[in-house]
């Protein structure tokens, strides 16, 4: 079910913005658009066979949900799927299309977060976080280290997206054992992992302000993502909503690839200069997700952020 996803080396002006031993790694083009079937899939394969009949429910910013409905209705197992009203369309569609029962409750992913724990209690069904999930946890990074480990000899930094830390922790914790640097990037409106890290403890209380980049937003941090963080994670860098508008133009226009808000801010971090390579080896930028509504994106291609 999971495809490896390409590893890019950005050429001409492409690599002259971003470095030249900078190469990305696409997984907008993952199945569902995002890296978040990994940890999908993960999950639901472990899921023990007496919890299977009740089923599991899912609270997702859109990603999440997509591939917790393809991986279910691969395994025969019921999903439900509860969004905030700040899902985008398209990845609400895409939730319902994959056959999962799709319900909107709350005004952002906290609430609705809520609202599907308390349906999985009501329900007796399995719940599971796009985050706080040990399997989820593996599954996203522990697949995507593999892959990159296959990919790059000379690997020596991980530049991640991050919103409550579900992929870079995965990662870290896979990587940075061995020696990979593994930095983070956050909208700098919404980030939970940041400000936790500043403040030495999870913050499970986090009120961001609303950004572009939805499936990172409304995040609070749980124990397990911070505690890879704090421990294997060398720095996060944040963003402004005009730096990751340009990174999605600049994917599209200098890379060729349909990159959505939450899924550039690692290239954001490298055009707003708050990130760079390693000094030597190879630096991945992953480019975590491509389920970007049109209209945004003709916006965002229409606007004075695009590069020249």
């Amino acid at each position: 079910m999971i495809r490896t996803t390409p590893l890019v080396a950005p050429a001409g002006a492409a690599a002259a913005r971003l470095g030249s031993s900078v190469a990305l790694k696409l997984e907008n083009l993952q199945r569902t658009g995002s890296f978040k079937l990994r940890g999908a899939a993960a999950a639901v394969a472990a899921l023990p066979a007496s919890r299977r009949a009740a089923g599991v429910v899912a609270a997702s910013a859109g990603g999440h949900g997509a591939g917790m409905a393809l991986a279910c209705a691969r395994a025969g197992v019921r999903c439900t799927v509860v969004v905030g009203a700040t899902s985008p369309e398209v990845k609400r569609a895409a939730i319902a299309a994959l056959g999962a029962e799709l319900i909107v409750e709350g005004a952002d992913y906290d609430q609705a977060e809520a609202a599907a724990r308390a349906l999985a209690r009501e329900r007796g069904a399995h719940f599971v976080s796009p985050f706080d999930d040990d399997d989820v946890i593996a599954g996203n990074g522990g697949t995507l280290a593999a892959e990159l480990a296959g990919q790059v000899a000379d690997l020596a930094r991980v530049v991640v997206p991050v919103g409550g830390g579900g992929l870079i922790a995965g990662l870290a914790n896979a990587l940075a054992p061995r020696g990979v640097s593994i930095i983070g990037v956050q909208p700098e409106l919404n980030c939970a992992m940041h400000e936790s890290l500043a403040r030495g403890r999870e913050v499970t209380d986090y009120r961001g302000r609303p950004t572009i980049a939805d499936a990172l937003a409304g995040d609070a941090v749980c124990a397990r993502t911070f505690d890879a963080c704090a421990r294997h994670v060398e720095s996060i860098a944040l963003v402004s909503e005009a730096d990751i508008r340009r990174a999605v133009a600049f994917l599209y226009r200098k890379v060729g690839t349909i990159a959505e808000p939450s899924g550039a801010v690692a290239v954001a971090g490298f055009l707003a200069g708050a990130v760079s390579p390693a000094r030597s080896g190879i630096t991945v930028a992953i480019v975590s997700g491509g389920n970007i509504d049109p209209d945004l994106l003709d916006d965002i291609l229409a606007g004075p952020s695009s590069p020249s």
